[in-house]
């Protein structure tokens, strides 16, 4: 009778628990919410402070950190859960958790939002890319990039590991192929000033390859699909696959000196885009060897994909927004989002944006703006503290929990 009793109450207290928790979670969310998702984030760098911002744009809530060093610029790993603070001029890279790990149809809450216990410490490091749960680094001091898998991350006092490819010290890049294999930049020499002319592909150990068959007249911005990777240059799109195969795209007629020093890939429309200031953003079909224009504008301030690489979003100095569907190469829509932005202002603005929603950064008043794409006069000023510089968005685009 004892026995029995004290199973009741056992059983009691489990079904009250679980309610406890059915009662602190969010409840469902509609289908036709147009809120910005459950489990995505704004990451905030500041210019002049140590303090970062974790700010929940669904509520408006913020969390405030302490990195090592102001003016960090920001990034978001390929799986979303991972921010990465680049300190260039003192030589780091730190990692962010975010604390929410994607598993095909939810998301598990892993921990709370917290510091990675990876750095990295190349010599001033730059340019990031991130593949397949893996995160490379080009060291500009050096000519090495450095790498860092998402399993490791929470490994304290671990060191991403330095490649050296035997090449000069450099402004290059990196990208790493599906195979696991990087298509990484030289320079030979043929160009003054610190841009890269060549591109090779190496192994994870640094040894090449595949050497570079093209000569550029110099070489900024990248971007791959993980079979082929493109090159911004001054000769054209250079084209380099997994194999070794090099080739250039010529860039359109009336170009002039002008050349993307920007390449994206919008993943799930699956097409790269090529990005100059001088002279706007271009399709550029790889197979079919063509650059064609998705606006054509000399007044662009910032070009990004949208986080889930569906759709391209520009922000032009005179603060109209306009937001372009990738799959169809259409405008979807466009408006003033902010006031006007002198070119040669020290504080611009800088874009982020998801599928719902396009976030800036106000450094002049403290604060991050926030647009729904749907409808972009519904504007919501979010109040950071100090003066942000970089921003990134970091988690899932989802609102279903494990």
């Amino acid at each position: 009778m004892r026995k029995s009793f004290y199973r009741i109450a056992w059983l009691g207290m489990l079904v009250a628990g679980f309610t406890a928790c059915e009662r602190e979670k969010e409840p469902d969310v509609e289908p036709d919410d147009a809120r910005e998702y459950r489990f995505v984030r704004l990451m905030v760098s500041d210019e002049v402070s140590n303090q970062i911002s974790l700010v929940n744009p669904r509520d408006g809530k913020i969390e405030t950190f302490q990195t090592k060093f102001p003016k960090a610029s920001l990034y978001t790993t390929e799986s979303g859960r991972f921010a990465a603070f680049v300190h260039r001029d003192n030589h780091l890279v730190e990692f962010f958790d975010s604390g929410f790990e994607y598993h095909g149809d939810h998301v598990d809450i892993k921990g709370t939002p917290k510091w990675a216990g990876i750095t990295s410490d190349g010599k001033m490091p730059t340019h990031f890319a991130s593949h397949a749960n893996e995160v490379a680094i080009f060291n500009d001091g050096d000519g090495t990039f450095s790498i860092g898998n998402e399993a490791d991350f929470h490994k304290a006092g671990t060191k991403m590991q330095h490649v050296d490819v035997g090449g000069k010290a450099h402004h290059g890049a990196m990208l790493r192929f599906d195979n696991g294999t990087y298509a990484v930049t030289e320079k030979d020499g043929s160009v003054a000033g610190t841009l890269p002319e060549r591109v090779k592909v190496v192994d994870k150990s640094g040894k090449t390859l595949f050497a570079s068959t093209v000569q550029t007249k110099g070489i900024h911005g990248d971007a791959t699909d993980g079979k082929i990777g493109l090159f911004g240059s001054a000769s054209g799109v250079l084209v380099v696959e997994a194999n070794g195969n090099q080739r250039l795209i010529p860039h359109p007629a009336g170009f002039g000196n002008a050349w993307f020093g920007t390449i994206l890939y919008a993943r799930e429309a699956d097409k790269f885009i090529g990005y100059t200031a001088a002279m706007g953003a271009y399709l550029i079909d790889v197979k079919a060897n063509t650059i064609t224009p998705i606006i054509d504008n000399k007044d662009i301030m910032q070009c990004k994909t949208d986080m889930a690489g569906a759709q391209l979003a520009v922000l032009l100095h005179s603060g109209e927004a306009k937001v372009y569907d990738l799959k169809t190469n259409t405008l979807r829509k466009e408006g003033a989002l902010i006031p006007a932005t002198a070119k040669d202002d020290k504080q611009k603005p800088t874009l982020a944006a998801t599928k719902k929603y396009l976030y800036v950064t106000m450094p002049k008043l403290g604060e991050v703006h926030s647009a729904e794409i749907a409808n972009l006069s519904n504007i919501q000023k979010i109040k950071v503290n100090g003066t942000p510089y970089r921003l990134t968005v970091v988690g899932i685009e989802s609102n279903e929990e494990h």
